[in-house]
């Protein structure tokens, strides 16, 4: 089973289709509350060179709080990770596969509510 939802983006740059991303996610109900710019992360922190690569961590409230309430502490695998990574011709854009990270808890309720998710994030990733 793959873990993460992929689109390529060819001919663009990170900041076009970080912007793209963004209006998808709220398009689909989900706002972005974290980013980690990983190159400039791996620049200050080991003074290394590397790609564009963003981690954006895109969250839909509602379907958080119905998880929360299936599972308290499903929040320690939230928010939905959705990474933007410059790669030869374009931007490959990967989001996390909610019903691939939540087979760790054995709950079918949980189970139906990540299919939702994961149905709202291939949709986002698909109108990127």
């Amino acid at each position: 089973m793959d873990y993460t939802i992929n689109r390529m983006i060819p001919d663009s740059g990170i900041d076009d289709v970080d912007a793209r991303a963004r209006t998808a996610l709220a398009d689909h109900g989900f706002g972005v509350l974290t980013e980690i710019d990983v190159k400039a992360t791996m620049k200050k922190k080991l003074d290394v060179e590397m790609p564009a690569y963003r981690i954006l961590g895109a969250c839909n409230p509602k379907m958080a709080h119905q998880a929360i309430g299936i599972e308290p502490r499903v929040g320690a695998m939230l928010p939905r990770n959705v990474i933007l990574r410059e790669v030869g011709g374009g931007v490959e854009v990967s989001a996390i596969d909610p019903v691939a990270s939540m087979q760790a808890i054995e709950n079918a309720e949980l189970t139906a509510v990540a299919g939702e998710v994961r149905d709202l994030l291939a949709k986002a990733v698909a109108a990127i």
